[in-house]
This record gives C-alpha cells, sequence and structure tokens, in this order.
C-alpha cells in the first residue's frame, strides 16, 4: 500500500523558529507547523526549540520557545493549547487552551474555535495533524505505536464528527517521525500490532538483527486512516536519522540516554485572529 508523500516546505519566520508546512493542509482557514529542533534558546541536550512542559529543561526557556512558535503562526502564547500525552487513545474537545498545570491527559484534541492552536509534542512519534476547513473543524494527534494501534487516530476523526467534519472532507497529514529504516522493533511491538490485524504484517521488513523488525510506523498510521475514507499524506522527514533538524528518543536511547528535548507540531484556525 502506498500513500502520497506531502510537499514540504521549510520555514524560518522573523523569530528565527524553523518549521516546515504541507501542501494539503495549506488553505486560508489553516496555520500550521511542523517545528524542527532549531531556532529556539534552549541548550545542551535541549538545543534549542524544545517545546515540551514535562521534560527538565529550564522552564522560562520552554516557554520562549513555545512564544516562539506560536508566534510563527500568528498567535499569542496563551494560544496555544497542549496535552499531558500518555500514549493512549483519549480525546478531548478544546474550547479554550487549556492551563499548563491543568493540561489533560490525552492524545489528541479537536476543536472549531478559531485562534486556538492544538500543539502535539514528539520525538520520534507521529504527530499528525488533521482539518475539514469546509466545516471549520481541526485535530491534532500523537500516534506512537501503542496509540495508533488502540485507535488514537480513528478516535481522532470520530470527535471531528461530533464537530460537524465530513469524513469525506477530512485532510490529514502524517508529520516528522522515525521510518522503517531507523525503526527497529521486537517481537512484543510486533505482537500487538498483528493482534489486532494479521494483515499488518505488510508493515514490517525484516530486521537488521536476528529476531528483530523494522516498523513502517508512518505507513501503519497512514493505512489507519485510509481506511477510515480520510485523505492521507505522510511527510518523507525521519527524526532519528536527521540529527541537525530533529530531536529523537531513539537517537538517545541508542546513545546511552539523558535528558532530551521535543519538537511541537500544531495547527489553528483562522489563525490570523489572536486570542487574548
Amino acid at each position: 500500500m502506498r500513500f502520497k508523500l506531502a510537499v514540504t516546505r521549510w520555514i524560518r519566520n522573523r523569530m528565527s523558529a524553523e518549521f516546515l508546512t504541507a501542501n494539503p493542509l495549506q488553505h486560508p482557514r489553516l496555520r500550521h507547523g511542523f517545528f524542527t529542533r532549531n531556532g529556539g534558546v534552549s541548550t545542551g541536550a535541549f538545543a534549542s526549540l524544545n517545546c515540551s512542559l514535562s521534560g527538565k529543561d529550564d522552564a522560562v526557556a520552554v516557554r520562549e520557545n513555545r512564544s516562539r512558535a506560536a508566534a510563527a503562526l500568528g498567535l499569542e502564547y496563551q494560544a496555544l493549547c497542549g496535552l499531558t500525552q500518555v500514549h493512549g487513545k483519549r480525546v478531548v474537545i478544546a474550547e479554550d487552551a487549556f492551563p499548563e498545570d491543568q493540561r489533560p491527559e490525552a492524545d489528541s484534541v479537536v476543536t472549531r474555535r478559531v485562534g486556538l492552536a492544538l500543539g502535539i509534542i514528539t520525538g520520534d512519534c507521529a504527530p499528525v495533524l488533521f482539518a475539514d476547513h469546509a466545516a471549520g473543524v481541526i485535530g491534532g494527534a500523537h500516534a506512537g505505536w501503542r496509540g495508533a494501534v488502540a485507535g488514537v487516530l480513528e478516535e481522532t476523526v470520530f470527535a471531528m464528527e461530533t464537530l460537524g467534519a465530513a469524513r469525506r472532507d477530512v485532510i490529514a497529514v502524517v508529520g516528522p517521525c522515525i521510518h522503517q529504516p531507523s525503526y527497529e522493533v521486537a517481537a512484543d511491538l510486533r505482537d500487538a500490532v498483528l493482534a489486532r490485524d494479521p494483515a499488518d504484517a505488510r508493515f514490517f521488513a525484516t530486521g537488521k538483527r536476528e529476531g528483530r523488525w523494522q516498523f513502517d510506523l508512518p505507513g501503519y498510521c497512514a493505512a489507519r486512516l485510509a481506511a477510515l475514507g480520510v485523505a492521507v499524506s505522510i511527510m518523507p522527514h525521519d527524526t532519528l536519522a536527521d540529527e541537525a533538524r530533529f530531536f529523537s528518543h531513539r537517537r538517545n536511547t541508542l546513545a546511552g540516554g539523558g535528558p532530551i528535548g521535543h519538537q511541537l507540531s500544531a495547527i489553528a484556525l483562522g489563525a490570523c485572529l489572536r486570542i487574548r
């Protein structure tokens, strides 16, 4: 099964935050960005556009980084709506940005609120951004393998439908994440995927070591969405392979562990309007 590769464009705005945009999400009613690790103020292992509120980076630096990302989308810091991600399938509907100390435990968020930027944090998992611009409904999901198997992507589409979206009009883009050549997995992951559907063996290639496989996470995510009838594209960027552009949890683990930053992906509806 093949999916469209999303044509992308690198952008470095006047605040220096670097991000990519994907052509399928280009629309006058939408603003979006798949941010890289470049253009922030964090240092050391977090250099430089670390946007995770849950790590050990300096909180002041993280807030400045998130402010730069929000500004790149034409918004103020307070408009950025984040989650406490737990590798599950729960979806929340956002009417306003959640206070930083009250972020719900969930892995997906949807809204029809103009000017609210839905933010997803990743470090190899797939950030997936959704939009039905005709209905004025958007979504963002964090899809690691556990969440993807559990159904977080389908649940995101279902939640969008409750807000008035039409499945046939939903566009989804699987953003920068770990790709198959970089993603060696063991039998526990493969068994969990195949327990749901043995046909999904097509997303595993022979591993570089005995008893290991190479898992196609973005392809798996795209297939789950395509089965719903959603138009889906995959960005070609492999987070592990591109150290200059992206943080990578797997790369960090292979190097011995320690602190690590995370990148932000965000989408906003009518982002030229500001929330105060």
